[in-house]
């Protein structure tokens, strides 16, 4: 039966590389984004997309871009410069952005047994045990099923507090700040607290940060690793894959929850008047925020240098490779510390969990992390010397990282930038949704498959 099945999907994907042979999961997702893009921005350059009936082309662009790679860096308040009708755009736009890549690159992987790997999740075959082309369906419905359930009860949850206050504008509040959460955007419609106001109004309100940071930390941790949680609640076995995601990703919020709490204590533009329980809290909100979601509970420009350093490597770390988030990924970062800690250690190979790392995900990992410096390095030099800007360097790498990793956190430079910054970072903010570092990869290890097999003699070169 197995291997009936087998010889099915095969003959199946054989004919579909028949009838179009150009046809390919990466260029499909990369076009579908396209697509997206385009259509949200032809749909914000309406009339009455705006307040004002008029939005320059580049800035539509932007926040279409934004908006579909969950990024949530803007050029203007949500709330004061889009209509109702605008703000639905930008919020489908998020819903599409933040599911689209995650279900497109399941199905794929899935349906073509491709190793496109951590990009969208090294797939189901380690979190789901089969090869059916019939259980791409089941992952899919499981994602959507798993998102809309997040997003019902934190739309729910976030409406018990806002409609009391706002009565019907309240529920719309409720389920955008719902979507935008657990899709990681950091778009907000609390512009009537006054512009880029963000969640500052509520830095104070535990039951809002609470079920924003819940919404923001599911959204990362990946739909593979929900189902693998809910396997370990009856089999007591979880993934390597998983395992690794849950212990970096608590390591990654208790160090920028205690770095930041440091950091800004006596700041009195951030936390330093604050109560104690407040800083924790403000704490806690911005760590989780900076793994790739970019709302703000502070003014973010007011804080530290050190502490934006911190931003910075938080946001370039991100979140789990599948889930909604964008950033190198933790799993990336995790392979690299076990990496670094086995050579200092003597070991000849990285072991973590009792298990030995692959060396292939060791140089994907290291590559994946030099390949995103590089594109980080260039946007950061493009925006510092652009036009009349005049914001300094590490404003600058803030706001490309905010960008490449998808995160949305801002100090205020995308709001003063030119169009040549803007498409920049447009281009940064695609980047980094569509991975190209990881889809590099994969395209030059089919393109050189041969090469692989070849069996070389060894150079001994010194190094350190």
């Amino acid at each position: 039966m197995e291997g009936s099945r087998t010889v099915e999907r095969n003959s199946h994907i054989h004919a579909l590389k028949g009838r179009h042979p150009g046809l390919t999961p990466v260029r499909v997702i990369v076009g579908s984004f396209l697509a997206v893009i385009l259509v949200g921005t032809l749909l914000l350059l309406l009339p009455f997309s705006t307040t004002d009936g008029h939005i320059p082309a580049v800035d539509a662009l932007f926040t279409a871009t934004s908006a579909t790679c969950v990024t949530g860096l803007i050029v203007f308040d949500t709330y004061t410069k889009f209509t109702w009708f605008g703000q639905l755009v930008i919020l489908l736009l998020i819903q599409v952005g933040g599911l689209g890549l995650v279900t497109l690159t399941s199905f794929f992987s899935v349906a073509l047994r491709r190793r496109a790997a951590f990009k969208s999740m090294k797939l189901a075959s380690e979190s789901i045990s089969t090869s059916s082309m019939a259980d791409a369906g089941r992952l899919l419905v499981f994602v959507i099923k798993l998102a809309f359930s997040f997003e019902g009860i934190g739309a729910v949850l976030l409406a018990l507090f806002f409609v009391p206050q706002f009565g019907i504008q309240g529920l719309w509040i409720s389920i955008f700040l719902a979507v935008s959460a657990f899709c990681n955007a950091g778009f907000d419609v609390l512009g009537f607290f006054g512009e880029y106001a963000s969640l500052v109004p509520y830095a104070a309100n535990w039951y809002v940060l609470t079920i924003i940071m819940v919404l923001i930390i599911s959204g990362g941790l990946g739909f593979l690793v929900w189902n693998d949680v809910g396997n370990w609640l009856h089999t007591r076995h979880m993934s390597m894959h998983s395992k690794v995601v849950l212990l970096f990703t608590g390591m990654l919020l208790l160090l920028g929850t205690v770095g930041l709490l440091i950091l800004e204590w006596s700041n009195p533009a951030t936390m330093g008047d604050m109560p104690l329980h407040e800083k924790i809290l403000s704490s806690m909100f911005q760590s989780v925020s900076a793994r790739t979601a970019g709302f703000n509970s502070v003014d973010l420009a007011s804080l530290t240098m050190m502490s934006k350093y911190l931003m910075i490597f938080l946001m370039f770390v991100g979140a789990a490779p599948g889930g909604t988030g964008g950033g190198v990924k933790v799993t990336t970062i995790g392979v690299l510390a076990v990496t670094v800690f086995s050579v200092a250690c003597g070991r000849e190979d990285p072991v973590i969990f009792g298990r030995r790392i692959n060396k292939k995900t060791v140089y994907r990992s290291i590559t994946i992390i030099l390949l995103s410096l590089v594109v980080v390095g260039v946007a950061t030099l493009t925006i510092f010397f652009d036009g009349d800007m005049h914001s300094a360097e590490i404003d600058c790498m803030f706001e490309a990282v905010s960008a490449y990793a998808t995160v949305g956190l801002s100090v205020g430079v995308t709001a003063v930038m030119n169009p040549l910054a803007k498409l920049i970072t447009i281009l940064t903010m695609f980047i980094g949704r569509v991975g190209p570092v990881s889809l590099m990869i994969s395209l030059a290890r089919q393109a050189n498959e041969n090469c692989r097999r070849e069996v070389l003699p060894e150079a001994n070169i010194s190094v350190g």
